[in-house]
Order: C-alpha cells, then structure tokens, then sequence
C-alpha cells in the first residue's frame, strides 16, 4: 500500500510542501505555524484554480500551453469591478460580464491556433498583449472596490480553512471527474497521447482543443474575479505573478508536459509547495535574489525527483 502510495506523481509535491513548511515552523519554533497554513490555502488557491485550466491545455499534447492567463486574469477582474461598480445589485451581472469576456479570449485563442495555424506559445502570448491592452484602454487605471458580499466570500474562513479553498475544492473534483467519466475528458487524455490515433478513432481533435483553451480561459475567468474580491479591488498587474505558477503548479504537480497524462491532487501540493517555499524564505530572512535562485533550484529539484519516467 505504501509503495504504490510513492509511485503516485503526485505525493512528491505534497512532500515538499509539508518538508518546507516543517523547517519554517522549526525555525520560528512552531509560533504562526496554523497562520501560516491558513495563508498558505488563502493565496494557493488562486494558483490552483488557474493551475487546473493550465494542466487541461498542456494535457492535449506537446507544445500547448496558455500564456494568456494572467491578462485573462487582469481583464475579467477589470470588468467584474466596473460592471458591479460596488453595487450588490449588479454582482451577478458583472459576474456574467468578466466570465463572457475571458470566454471570448479563449476562443480568440484558438481561433488564432487554428484558423491562422499559429503556435499555441506565440498566439497565446501574443494575444495576452491584446487582452492586456484592453484592460487597460476599459479599465483606465481606476480601483474599485468589489461589492460587499464578493469581498466577504473571498475572505471568509471556517476553523482557520477559507471557505474559497472549499469550493476550489470541489472544482478539482469536478475536473478530475470530467477527466475520468466524460467522453470530453477522456478525448483530451486521448489527444494529448497521440492526436492522429485519436483522429483515426473518430474523436474530435479540434473541437477537444477548442473547448481545452476556453476552458482554460474561462477559470482565468474566475480567479480574475475572486482575486479582485479578496484584494478589495482590480488592479492592471494582479495577474503578473500566474505566468509561471501555472505552470510551475502543472509540472511539479506530476502532469506530463508530452501530454496524455493530468494529475488534479498534483495542483494542490504544487501551489502549496510553492507558497510555503516563499514564505520559508522570507522567513529566513533571504534577499529577493536569493529567494529565486533557491525557488528555481528547489522546483528543478521537485521536478527531477517526481519526473522519474521515462517519455516512450
């Protein structure tokens, strides 16, 4: 039970995490170590939800990624707040608003892929300065406050656990079962291990790949909108930082970067491993540049350990 336990991919992330997040309680000799916990599921969760649209897309096969996220991220939560514009009255409508817009970037996304037979990397990039640029023409620079209710949720805690980690909770289930149960699933993990075979077997390649980037959009979506919550507004550079987290999350997660292959409790150790190393460090007292060295030394770490088969 144990060793098939450790050939799980995804036990080495929740490894490191638990690793790192022992020696910073050691080192504080266990003062603020539930403080810790509870930020840790509070920030994590935002890379999680976007950690889950990234593992879809890199999961269709090699060279698919998302680098739109973070101004998919930056768009939806502009529009949330100037839709809402602090009335309860109009949350669902602004709601409505920011998921229709990271939608449409998703399918911008692949139109680009597709139609203009671009690269996932240079279209999506590419469109993340169209999609930023946006933001900033609609958002013109003004903070506003989320309404009430929206601020509330993305804060509120039960016995110390947030209650966004939750329902981030049962959104991972919900994917892990599409992933298993579903002809959608199941056609993504078939695309990813071989695009032609799958082609030849009568699925639909495209239209997998279609729904995969908007999907991915599309949770972008709401961590745009539950980030402005939680930060008490949208500001132009709140997505900066889930570049390459999302990515970071997908591959220390146990996710195969040749496709085929999605690991969904990988996310969660992923994100927390990566949050808890940050904090460690900033306990320790390490400068900003000693802080990214370690962080890429420890995740290539990570990854050399959890990435032990071999590609055939």
């Amino acid at each position: 039970m144990i060793g098939r336990l450790l050939r799980q991919p995804w036990i080495f992330s929740f490894g490191a995490a638990i690793a790192v997040w022992l020696a910073t309680i050691a080192y504080t000799e266990g003062q603020g170590a539930g403080a810790i916990l509870t930020a840790a599921f509070s920030f994590a969760t935002f890379t999680i939800i976007v950690g889950l649209g990234q593992m879809m897309v890199i999961t269709t096969g090699p060279g698919n990624v998302d680098l739109s996220i973070p101004a998919t991220i930056t768009l939806s939560g502009v529009v949330a707040m100037k839709v809402m514009d602090e009335d309860t009255g109009r949350m669902a409508l602004g709601i409505i608003a920011a998921l229709g817009a990271a939608t449409i970037v998703g399918i911008f996304n692949y139109g680009l892929i597709r139609l203009l037979r671009i690269p996932p990397i240079i279209a999506t990039l590419s469109s993340s300065f169209l999609v930023l640029s946006t933001a900033i023409s609609y958002g013109r620079g003004i903070r506003i406050k989320p309404p009430e209710p929206l601020a509330q949720f993305a804060e509120a805690q039960v016995f110390g656990i947030p209650i966004m980690a939750f329902a981030v909770l049962a959104l991972s289930i919900g994917i892990a079962l599409v992933l298993s149960r579903t002809l959608y699933g199941r056609s993504v993990l078939a695309v990813g291990q071989n695009s032609r075979a799958a082609w030849l077997a009568g699925l639909n390649v495209d239209r997998t790949r279609f729904l995969t980037y908007v999907l991915s959009a599309f949770l972008a979506g709401v961590c745009g909108i539950l980030l402005s919550g939680f930060s008490r507004g949208a500001a132009l550079n709140m997505g900066e930082e889930f570049l390459l987290a999302s990515i970071a999350t997908v591959v220390i997660g146990g996710t195969s970067v040749a496709g085929g292959r999605a690991n969904v409790p990988g996310i969660w150790g992923a994100a927390l491993f990566m949050y808890l190393l940050v904090t460690m460090l900033n306990i320790f007292g390490a400068s900003a540049g000693i802080r990214l060295i370690l962080t890429g030394l420890m995740i290539i770490g990570v990854i050399v350990v959890a990435g032990g088969e071999e590609q055939r």
